[in-house]
């Protein structure tokens, strides 16, 4: 675990250099997003998102032997953790605070979601007592309570990514959002064939 915590935090050091490197140059071409942006918005809600993806991986992770799935959670940690590092630096960068009072998904009323004012919890998020049972789990039935919760988990933020290409025309976000939507696709198609293996089927979708 000490290896893959390691490496983690090295891969999301260097790409949070480059990513603001870039938005050096990216910035000085366009002013940037406000507080109430879709950017802004997709940028926190989804470093949340990524947050909690992490968090499962990493129970996961410590329950298993399994090789293909330990190669899927490293694949995630390590993958959510630098973007989420680069979320927070495009924050830092627009001269936005991290957290904000504005209600979670406001930016994305209309686009999938819930109605513009209408609260809104984040797509695919899994709940605090589906986390606990995930931590109680051992053995097989860990790694399929992971991968259907993950399955979803991804479709939620496919679906927010999906709405930031929609709603952003700034190149740095459109380009990550995209890789959201493409990465994560495959991997429910895996994470698909892995809850096969095991006689287990994904939790009904909850994409449109």
């Amino acid at each position: 675990m000490a290896t893959i915590r390691t490496r983690v935090i090295l891969v999301a050091v260097i790409t949070c250099l480059a990513t603001v490197a870039a938005m050096l140059l990216i910035t000085g071409r366009s002013g940037p997003p406000g507080d109430a942006s879709a950017e802004a918005g997709f940028a926190r809600d989804m470093a949340v998102h990524h947050a909690q993806a992490a968090e499962m991986s990493f129970a996961v992770d410590d329950k298993t032997k399994d090789t293909a799935l330990r190669g899927l959670t490293y694949d995630i940690i390590t993958t959510q953790t630098a973007q989420r590092g680069i979320f927070m630096g495009w924050l830092q960068q627009w001269g936005l605070t991290q957290a904000t009072t504005r209600p979670s998904m406001a930016w994305m009323a209309g686009h999938g979601h819930a109605a513009p004012g209408t609260p809104a919890t984040m797509p695919g998020m899994a709940s605090d007592q589906e986390m606990k049972k995930l931590q109680a789990a051992g053995g097989k039935d860990a790694e399929i309570l992971f991968l259907q919760l993950m399955i979803r988990h991804h479709e939620g933020g496919v679906q927010m990514a999906r709405a930031a290409l929609n709603l952003s025309k700034r190149p740095e976000v459109r380009t990550i959002a995209q890789s959201i939507v493409d990465t994560q696709d495959s991997e429910i198609n895996y994470m698909t064939d892995l809850l096969q293996a095991r006689g287990a089927k994904p939790y009904p979708s909850i994409l449109n």
